[in-house]
């Protein structure tokens, strides 16, 4: 079965704002919380493309391995996702941006000016001397603002694992990290998350080709910078002194742990330098190789935009709160209303 991807003719993207997303609840349920989309809707452009490709790009450069890898066996899946969207996805649905040369052989940007290679994995490559799985995932992370994790399901029922990521704008993680690893392990940091693992993994069991899914998810983060491993999450420890804490995170190319202390209610948060971190993500799968894609779009609002918003100040302080409250008590430490928490409420109900 094909993809069906429904074109936007003459598509203005400076004219299209980013979107707005404020799903706000007063108390926090752990949830899978999907609904329907299409394959079209995966991949969105707005005003900030640019700006945010050329973020996308210095980033790859200087981070390397750490923002994009894969497994042997996702070898297969890269190539697909490479030939899907620079083939058929991108020049169908945003013709007036992305187009192929009239030999088929080069993939063009018209906003950033930039040329690709159709095919990276042809032997005519090959004295680049360059891994062309490599060079397909660095360029597919300068061409889409939206991160990508590909899993594919193990044999004798044990699960999906990742085996593909191209990953700028970690929240949190390190998203070398989670390579080659099942949906358990990427998650174990995440409190509560046996409430809903048994159903994600039937739910990517039963996802069929064409079809689609989308969820949204947030945090707050107090830093401007989108390239996040170790900052956004707090360890979760079950004690009764909430004096100190440490939260473990590897951000380096050789996995090593760093250990770093918050202050709880820090009063010295900067509430200028302070945002609504919200990730968009869609989940599909390709038709060949059958794996599946878990793409996101991260968007970060100022504090300032959201209290300006009428009634949305006190929306959000009530959706904190509600980070203590129903089936998932613990995710108040784990993004990090402990340290951030105070400070930010009390701004949003000035």
């Amino acid at each position: 079965m094909k993809l069906v991807i429904e074109p936007l003719s003459n598509f203005d993207w400076k004219a299209a704002q980013p979107m707005q997303i404020r799903h706000f609840k007063p108390i926090y349920y752990i949830s899978m919380a999907i609904s329907n989309s299409t394959p079209s809707e995966f991949i969105t452009m707005d005003s900030e493309y640019l700006s945010r490709i050329n973020l996308r790009r210095e980033t790859i450069a200087s981070k390397g391995s750490l923002v994009h890898g894969l497994t042997p066996d996702g070898q297969p899946a890269v190539q697909e996702l490479y030939s899907f969207l620079l083939k058929d996805y991108l020049p169908s649905r945003f013709s007036s941006i992305f187009s192929m040369s009239p030999d088929g052989k080069t993939f063009n940007n018209s906003i950033s000016g930039t040329k690709f290679p159709v095919s990276p994995f042809s032997a005519s490559l090959s004295e680049e001397k360059e891994d062309p799985y490599v060079l397909a995932l660095r360029n597919l992370g300068e061409i889409i603002d939206e991160d990508i994790f590909m899993l594919q399901e193990m044999p004798g029922g044990q699960g999906h694992k990742c085996v593909v990521f191209v990953c700028c704008f970690p929240n949190g993680f390190d998203p070398s990290s989670k390579l080659g690893k099942s949906l358990e392990e990427i998650h174990e940091p995440v409190p509560h998350y046996e409430k809903i693992g048994p159903s994600m993994e039937r739910h990517f069991r039963r996802m069929e080709v064409g079809k689609s899914v989308r969820r949204t998810n947030w945090s707050i983060q107090t830093s401007s910078t989108l390239y996040n491993v170790d900052s956004n999450h707090t360890e979760v420890v079950d004690t009764e002194d909430s004096s100190s804490s440490t939260c473990p995170y590897s951000n380096s190319s050789n996995s090593s742990k760093v250990t770093l202390s918050y202050v709880p209610d820090d009063p010295n948060i900067d509430i200028s330098q302070t945002f609504l971190r919200v990730e968009l993500q869609t989940l599909l799968r390709l038709p060949k190789t059958r794996a599946i894609m878990f793409v996101f779009k991260t968007y970060a609002y100022p504090l300032k935009a959201i209290k300006e918003q009428e009634a949305l100040g006190e929306k959000l302080a009530e959706s904190i709160d509600g980070l203590k409250k129903g089936n998932a008590p613990k995710m108040w430490t784990y993004k990090g209303g402990v340290r951030w928490g105070m400070k930010v409420k009390e701004y949003l109900r000035s």
